[in-house]
């Protein structure tokens, strides 16, 4: 038996954790679910959370060094950006995310290196928990591509004993092998999704009681 699956249009959280922490939740609409894997639409103003110093800063606006001498908490706020989908291929150490513009069209493909996802579900508050391995890969419409966060990535493997990738080189190598998909406009950059329109009668998502619960890896 497979595990089981998300119903369409249920809410379901999709988590990045970081060595047992929760580093960012984001509420997501289930599209679909199937072999091919899991589908989740983040709309425009989702409440969101990530992790903060105990002033109120992101991990992007200091130094790892820096960033690991501090203590954490977790602040809620409105993902300002694009609605994106994020697809999250089963079995798969890394997702893809369907990027827009302003007005809603597709704008790039968004290759995300990670741990792949461990499902959980409570019952009243379900989602899927992964590792984001910070090295990402930019796609766009034409197939041609650019590596993304490669300065983070080599920053943070200078504290092996800190950072939650113990293999860089399978992470490069994960991102390497979805190019090869990309380059050769196989699924899903074959142009599947792009034309995606939500159903309209879709709420914007709440952050759900039970959204903090412990990691499920």
């Amino acid at each position: 038996m497979g595990e089981s699956r998300f119903a369409p249009g249920r809410v379901v959280l999709h988590r990045n954790v970081r060595r047992g922490r929760i580093g960012w939740v984001r509420p997501g609409r289930v599209v679909s679910d199937d072999e091919r894997g899991l589908l989740l639409w983040i709309a425009r103003k989702t409440p969101v959370a990530h992790e903060v110093t105990a002033d109120g800063r992101g991990m992007r606006a200091m130094s790892f060094a820096e960033w690991l001498t501090n203590s954490y908490r977790l602040s809620v706020s409105t993902w300002e950006g694009p609605p994106v989908l994020k697809f999250l291929p089963a079995g798969a150490n890394h997702s893809v995310w369907f990027f827009r513009t302003e007005d809603d069209r597709f704008a790039n493909w968004y290759v995300n290196l990670e741990e792949h996802a461990v499902r959980w579900d409570d019952g009243e508050v379900a989602g899927v928990d992964m590792v984001d391995q910070d090295l990402d890969v930019v796609i766009r419409p034409d197939r041609s591509w650019a590596w993304k966060d490669e300065d983070e990535f080599a920053e943070r493997l200078a504290y092996p004993d800190d950072y939650w990738v113990p293999d860089p080189a399978a992470v490069r190598a994960e991102g390497e092998r979805v190019i090869k998909l990309a380059e050769a406009g196989e699924f899903p950059f074959d142009g599947t999704w792009t034309d995606f329109v939500p159903d309209p009668d879709w709420p914007v998502p709440t952050l759900p009681a039970g959204w903090d619960r412990p990691p499920a890896r």
